[in-house]
């Protein structure tokens, strides 16, 4: 076996690359879950300062629903 250090370090090489490109995915899913955790608590800290200003409890923006006018 005269392969040496560079055939069994080319034999890593897809392990490694399959490594890099998980740790890719999975860094920019948590990033994006990051960032969507960030804009639900600052929609959610806009909805209860409106809602403690007195307007309309609902994210709809109408007091009444749905209902139909007659």
């Amino acid at each position: 076996m005269d392969g040496g250090f560079w055939f069994e370090a080319g034999a890593l090489l897809p392990s490694i690359g399959v490594g890099v490109l998980f740790w890719f995915a999975m860094r920019a899913i948590l990033r994006a879950d990051r960032r969507e955790r960030e804009a639900e608590r600052e929609a959610e800290k806009e909805f209860l300062a409106r809602r403690r200003e007195g307007d309309s409890p609902d994210p709809g923006g109408t007091s009444g629903g749905n209902r139909v006018e007659d």
